[in-house]
């Protein structure tokens, strides 16, 4: 079968890369077009757009690249309509994604959507048109199929396709001497894969975490940028950054300031201790404040419903606090033990690997009947 994959950002790559890898498993006539990244490319198949060419964040930097914004769109309605997929696969990304659904709705393609725009957050009556314009939607978080069983809506739930990105991660044995680390324990700064994050985000980090001389900072770069990138923020300093080796720096990290987002709930699965930051435009956020109906940003926290991770958030993220944070969870032994013990109900939570197989076949299944 053909099939059409869209995600807008890092975290959409790398579960999009595992889906089309469940999917050639159960499928060795999967043909594969997508937006997406450099982890679906290596899959195989075509990649039409980058999500670095997509990814805006934030109500104020939508309207300001809003002509882009509409480009893309217009150019993705043509190619998947040129393209005639037996199955459109959404993935997350939902300000696009929802408008290419209602397209592809309109024009008889079956539209599967993974991992669930998270509308119980903010607006929620966009369930209505999720209901009208998807066939199917996969679930990645427990409490959600509750949320779409009020809004009288059936989803499948296929468990969290992290579990099966952690599972299949195979450590580098040779991670501190390629980097050329010394023994000093780990601090790991996760500033985020878009642009505006990182800029945000990475000069308060350094600033923290340059507080701490007996560990060593090292930075998770994101692959869309390059080491020029990040350079501009180390005041000439020798910092180390990886590239497409998150997971290696989370195995040896000890301590870590991340950005929030899904990086939250990978550091909480290596049972790394983190605190959560984030800043954005002013406008953004104030925004957001009006309209989110969410006590926590961090997925660890949501999913725990509770403050298991400490989240510093605009004007509260800033180096002093982030270095007390990063103090208490790196010294204080029963801070720390207490969020390594919540990590544990985490992964009782999160139950086993097996998402990306199980949407694969539904996938699969909803295709074939149609």
């Amino acid at each position: 079968m053909k099939y059409y994959l869209i995600a807008g950002e890092a975290s959409g790559d790398l579960h999009g890369a595992n889906l089309m890898k469940a999917l050639k498993e159960a499928d060795e006539q999967a043909e594969f077009r997508f937006f997406g990244g450099n982890l679906m490319l290596a899959e195989g198949g075509t990649l039409v757009k980058h999500y670095a060419d997509m990814a805006f964040m934030g109500f104020a930097e939508v309207i300001i690249n809003l002509q882009t914004i509409l480009k893309n769109l217009s150019f993705c309605k043509q190619d998947v309509a040129a393209y005639q997929p037996d199955v459109l696969i959404l993935i997350d990304f939902p300000g696009f994604n929802l408008k290419i659904a209602e397209f592809a709705k309109k024009n008889n393609l079956l539209v599967c959507y993974y991992i669930s725009p998270k509308v119980w957050a903010w607006n929620q009556k966009r369930v209505l048109k999720i209901k009208r314009v998807v066939d199917h939607v996969f679930c990645i978080l427990p409490f959600e199929v509750d949320f779409y069983k009020q809004w009288g809506m059936d989803v499948d739930y296929v468990g969290n396709p992290l579990l099966d990105a952690i599972a299949a991660f195979v450590p580098d044995k040779d991670f501190y001497k390629k980097n050329q680390l010394s023994a000093r324990k780990i601090i790991a700064l996760l500033p985020g894969s878009r642009k505006q994050e990182i800029t945000h985000l990475l000069p308060d980090m350094l600033k923290a975490a340059g507080q701490f001389p007996d560990h060593q900072i090292m930075i998770a770069g994101a692959p869309s940028f390059n080491h020029e990138f990040y350079s501009q923020f180390f005041d000439d300093k020798n910092i180390p950054l990886v590239f497409n080796a998150t997971y290696d720096l989370l195995t040896h990290a000890d301590a870590a300031v991340v950005a929030s987002g899904t990086a939250t709930l990978e550091t909480a699965l290596f049972h790394v201790p983190q605190v959560v930051v984030y800043k954005g435009n002013p406008i953004s956020i104030t925004i957001a404040r009006m309209v989110v109906k969410i006590k926590y940003i961090s997925l660890v926290n949501l999913i725990m419903n509770g403050p298991v991770v400490k989240e510093l958030i605009q004007q509260d993220c800033s180096p002093k606090k982030i270095a007390t944070e990063l103090d208490k969870i790196s010294n204080d032994k029963t801070y720390r033990e207490q969020m390594l013990e919540n990590y544990k109900k985490l992964d009782e939570r999160m139950g086993k690997p097996g998402a990306s197989a199980k949407t694969a076949a539904l996938i699969i299944k909803y295709a074939s009947k149609k």
